[in-house]
C-alpha cells in the first residue's frame, strides 16, 4: 500500500455491499487497462548491506533524492513511507524493498516506457548515495535479521502475527521481491473465467521468471525460494484457491472467503489497532473485540482485501502474483504474458480449454513442485517447458491480434521474447545464475550484487 487508509465511507449493513463493491470492478475490454508493479533489493555498495531507512544513505534519503522528479511524499506520522505522482506510487515493503505501482495504461509499450523511465530516475538518485538495487526473487545473501524493518504500522502488526501462523512469514516481508501485473474484466463471468486461468497457470510464470536459487550466500535447493517461501506464510490468505474452480464460483464466493479469513489491523485516527486474528464478520456486526460496538465502514473492507496474498488477488481488478522480480526485459515480459492471455478472445478461449480438466490435485502439485523443478517439472507426460511452450504461442498471438502499435510500427508481441529464450533453452534464470556461482564466481555470492544489479 503507498499511503495510510483512510478507513472512511458507509457503514457495512449487509455482504451484499462487499458483492456490488468487487463487482463495480468490471469495464468494458475499451476502458480496459494494465497496470504493473515491481520490487527491488536496496543495498549498499561498500558492503552490500540491506539499506536502513534511517541515514544519510537509507530508505528516506532515497525517497527525498526521488521529489525532484515530481514525486510527493506520502507521511505516516512524521516519517515518508511513499510517493505519489499521478496514478504512480512508490512504497516501501517491509525489509526496504523499492516498489513502483505503475499508473494503468493502454499498453505494454507504455508500460515499459514508465518502467525504463522510474529505473533511470532510481538510479540516478542511487548513484549519489553510493547504493544500488537489485532485481531478484529473494534476498541471496543477508540472513532475516540482518534487514531493518520499515516504520509502517501495519508492518509492526504483520511482524507480530506472522510467525503464529507460518514459518516463513518474516522472510516473505523481509526478503522477497516480485513483479506482477494488475488486469481488468468485463463482467462476474469474465472475472471467474480469467481468474481460473491465471490461478492455473501462475506456476508457469513462475517457472519462466525464476530467480531465487540463493538462501544465505549459497544454493537453496529451490529454484524459486521466493515462491516456496510463500508455502508456510499463512495458508488461510495465500496459496492456490481450490473453490475458484468449483461452480458457483463469482463475486459472493470470494467475499466468503475474505469474511472468514482472520484481520490484521483497523486504522483509525491516523493508528493502525491491532486486530489481529479476528473475524471481519463480527466487526460488520459491531462485535469486533479492537473496537467494541463499532461497526466497519467500507474503507475497512477496502483495507482487508489487501491483506489476502493468494497467487492472484482479486479486487476490483486482478492481480498476477506467481513472479520473482528480475531484470528490465522480464519486467515488461510479465504484463506482456498475461495481457496476451487475457485480453484477447482467442487466446482466452484457447487456453481455458488448456486448463478445464486439471485437477485440485494437478494444481496443488504444480504449486509445490515448480519452485524446486521449474520448467523440468513433469506434468501430464510432458514437461512444464513444453506447456510453457504452449503458452508462449497463445499469448503472442494474443498479443499481435491486440494489434497495438508503437510509432514504429512495433506490435507488442515483441515483449514475450525473453520468456521464449527462457523456454526453448529449457533454463530458467535461477538455473544461470547458479551456473555463475559455481563457475565464474567461485561460490561466492557478492558477484550477484554488481553483475545483476539495474
Amino acid at each position: 500500500m503507498s499511503a495510510p487508509p483512510t478507513s472512511t465511507g458507509e457503514p457495512i449493513t449487509s455482504t451484499s455491499q462487499l458483492v456490488a463493491y468487487l463487482e463495480a470492478g468490471s469495464k468494458p475490454p475499451s476502458e480496459w487497462r494494465i497496470g504493473t508493479e515491481h520490487e527491488k533489493f536496496v543495498f549498499r555498495r561498500s558492503d552490500l548491506r540491506p539499506v536502513p531507512y534511517e541515514g544519510p544513505d537509507g530508505i528516506r534519503a532515497l525517497l527525498d533524492g526521488m521529489t525532484r522528479f515530481g514525486w510527493q511524499p506520502v507521511y505516516e506520522g512524521d516519517k515518508v513511507i511513499a510517493l505519489s505522482q499521478g496514478l504512480c506510487s512508490i512504497s516501501l515493503e517491509p525489509g526496504g524493498q523499492f516498489e513502483l505501482s505503475g499508473a494503468p495504461l493502454e499498453t505494454i509499450h507504455e508500460t515499459c516506457a514508465e518502467v525504463h523511465l522510474h529505473l533511470k530516475q532510481v538510479r540516478e538518485v542511487a548513484d549519489e548515495l553510493g547504493i544500488g538495487m537489485l532485481g531478484l526473487g529473494f534476498q541471496p545473501k543477508w540472513r532475516r535479521e540482518d534487514v531493518p524493518f520499515m516504520p509502517k504500522g501495519r508492518y509492526d502488526i504483520m511482524r507480530s502475527y506472522m510467525p503464529k501462523k507460518g514459518s516463513m512469514g518474516l522472510d516473505m516481508m523481509l526478503r522477497t521481491c516480485t513483479v506482477q501485473v494488475n488486469l481488468d474484466f468485463a463482467s462476474e463471468a469474465d472475472m471467474v473465467r480469467k481468474f481460473r486461468v491465471s490461478l492455473a497457470l501462475q506456476p508457469v510464470a513462475t517457472a519462466l521468471f525464476a530467480a531465487s536459487p540463493f538462501v544465505d550466500g549459497k544454493p537453496s535447493g529451490y529454484l524459486s525460494y521466493r515462491s516456496h517461501v510463500w508455502t508456510d506464510v499463512d495458508n488461510e490468505r495465500s496459496g492456490i484457491l481450490p473453490f475458484v474452480f468449483e461452480t458457483g464460483f463469482g463475486f459472493e464466493r470470494y467475499v466468503e472467503y475474505l469474511l472468514d479469513m482472520p484481520m490484521y489491523f483497523v486504522y483509525r485516527d491516523g493508528k493502525y489497532i491491532d486486530a489481529s486474528g479476528q473475524s471481519f464478520r463480527d466487526f460488520i456486526c459491531g462485535r469486533l473485540p479492537a473496537l467494541p460496538g463499532e461497526v466497519a465502514k467500507m474503507g475497512d473492507w477496502v483495507d482487508h482485501l489487501t491483506t489476502a496474498f493468494p497467487e492472484v488477488r482479486l479486487k476490483r481488478f486482478l492481480e498476477m502474483r506467481g513472479a520473482d522480480g528480475g531484470p528490465w526485459a522480464r519486467l515488461c515480459a510479465l504484463p506482456a504474458l498475461w495481457t496476451g492471455l487475457l485480453y484477447d478472445a482467442t487466446a482466452l478461449n484457447d487456453v481455458a480449454d488448456l486448463i478445464a480438466d486439471w485437477t485440485p490435485a494437478e494444481h496443488e502439485y504444480l504449486r509445490a513442485e515448480v519452485p524446486r523443478q521449474g520448467l523440468k517439472t513433469p506434468f501430464r507426460g510432458r514437461t512444464v517447458r513444453e506447456l510453457a511452450l504452449d503458452v508462449l504461442v497463445l499469448a503472442r498471438g494474443g498479443l499481435h491480434r491486440r494489434a497495438r502499435s508503437d510509432s514504429c510500427g512495433v506490435d507488442e508481441g515483441h515483449f514475450i521474447a525473453p520468456l521464449v529464450e527462457i523456454a526453448e533453452s529449457g533454463r530458467t534464470p535461477a538455473e544461470n545464475l547458479l551456473a555463475e556461482y559455481e563457475t565464474t564466481w567461485r561460490r561466492n555470492i557478492d558477484p550477484i550484487f554488481h553483475e545483476h544489479a539495474y
